[in-house]
């Protein structure tokens, strides 16, 4: 739903518009100036889902007994383990930023007018 809303934000816009008066195939307006421009308040929200993800992953695992982190570090806060949480907690933060940094270097990747420093 969220994608075809975005989707269909950007296909209202004047360069699309323009692109497709200016005989350009249906395709490369599609692909060029709609799905390029539409990307990056997906990318917005798939970075927010995938942190949503990581800190539900505690609860999702001891719900299920699965074994990974989050159940590791649940054994650690039963157990009071404060070494283990730590390189835990520290872990799931690197993977945060790592995903935040991912969606950072994509921005600038879809769209030409944000770029590197």
């Amino acid at each position: 739903r969220y994608v075809r809303s975005a989707v269909l934000e950007v296909a209202a816009m004047g360069y699309v518009r323009t692109a497709r008066s200016k005989g350009l195939p249906p395709r490369v307006v599609t692909m060029r100036h709609t799905v390029r421009n539409a990307l990056v308040p997906i990318l917005t929200i798939t970075g927010i889902q995938l942190a949503t993800i990581l800190g539900g992953v505690i609860v999702v695992e001891v719900v299920f007994a699965w074994p990974g982190l989050g159940r590791l570090v649940y054994n650690a806060v039963a157990a009071r383990d404060y070494p283990l949480i730590q390189g835990a907690v520290l872990l799931i933060a690197a993977l945060f930023l790592l995903v935040n940094l991912l969606v950072d270097v994509l921005y600038a990747v879809v769209d030409p007018r944000i770029r590197l420093a």
